[in-house]
């Protein structure tokens, strides 16, 4: 039986919030989970964020993943790549931040 993808809708907190919303298309564990962030979010609130998507523990390492205009997995541990992923998410207009989560973080 294959799972339906399940929608994350944002509670209207933000709602008269000047600053821009980047929706974010989650892929973890063969679910698709669509949420919005704001485009200023810092890596630690997308960790929370993502922390609460996907049900982690608060001990639970996980790695965090987007793919670039060339198709290349690129890998979010800091601010700076997180700021250069939504950097390039708003220079290429593209509709949606593709982001794949993995219950780990690969070994060093």
């Amino acid at each position: 039986m294959q799972k339906m993808p399940s929608q994350i809708i944002p509670d209207g907190t933000n709602a008269n919030s000047a600053t821009n919303e980047i929706k974010v298309k989650t892929a973890y564990n063969g679910e698709i989970m669509i949420t919005y962030i704001d485009e200023n979010i810092t890596y630690e609130n997308l960790c929370h964020e993502i922390r609460g998507i996907c049900r982690f523990n608060a001990d639970q390492p996980f790695t965090i993943k987007w793919v670039d205009e060339e198709n290349d997995p690129c890998t979010i541990t800091t601010q700076m790549e997180l700021d250069e992923a939504i950097r390039l998410y708003e220079i290429n207009r593209d509709s949606e931040l593709v982001i794949h989560v993995f219950p780990n973080v690969p070994p060093a």
